[in-house]
């Protein structure tokens, strides 16, 4: 879906950032015949492209991930793109699960938009339930 949403933008490079967005950087790319490379975190707020990954100035980018919550991991991503002269044409993600729109300059097209709700401790009706809070796969 991604794939054919920017299939007429002229994609050279399809970027995601590690982890979830790595085999989707790659799909992606694979269907577009573009290159597919991955930004890895740097510091605690920064990407950058190794592993002889790089971007030419001018080349034009889509940036994927999986799943968008916050936007940080695609900022990191485009940030990465900017500073090696990418031009980027898009953003396209899995599942949409932010709680609100997030303005990235570009389009963004995601595949599903899951819509999660939140509450604060005192109108949370699991709280309210007294049913305990579970983090299914922590150690």
């Amino acid at each position: 879906m991604i794939a054919d949403h920017f299939r007429k933008q002229k994609i050279q490079v399809v970027a995601g950032p590690t982890t979830g967005g790595i085999i989707l950087a790659f799909e992606v790319a694979r269907q577009l015949r573009a290159r597919g490379i991955f930004a890895e975190k740097e510091g605690a707020q920064e990407r950058a492209f190794r592993r002889g990954f790089t971007i030419d100035p001018g080349e034009r980018v889509l940036i994927v991930d999986d799943i968008l919550t916050s936007g940080n991991s695609i900022r990191q991503v485009m940030a990465a793109v900017t500073r090696l002269g990418g031009i980027i044409i898009g953003i396209g993600v899995l599942v949409d699960r932010s709680e609100q729109k997030i303005e990235f300059g570009v389009p963004l097209f995601s595949c599903h938009r899951a819509e999660t709700q939140t509450y604060p401790p005192q109108d949370c009706p699991l709280c309210a339930a007294k049913i305990r809070l579970v983090k299914p796969g922590g150690g």
